[in-house]
């Protein structure tokens, strides 16, 4: 979604993207937060924890916390 919306904005206002405003880039590299409503804290935990081994387990970069 986010790669899509900045593609079609830049094709629609080349000039921001020519000015190098941002970067060049719409959206910075970030991470979604929501409300997770009634889930218990165990429920959380575990998803968080199942994001952070799958992405270990397939190789890639985790912004571990420091």
């Amino acid at each position: 979604l986010k790669g899509r919306s900045a593609f079609l904005f830049f094709q629609n206002h080349p000039e921001i993207k020519q000015n190098r405003m941002w970067g060049g880039h719409l959206w910075s590299p970030s991470y979604y937060f929501g409300s997770v409503g009634n889930m218990s804290k165990e429920v959380v935990e575990k998803y968080i924890n199942d994001q952070i081994y799958n992405t270990v387990r397939d190789g890639k970069p985790y912004p571990f916390p420091h």
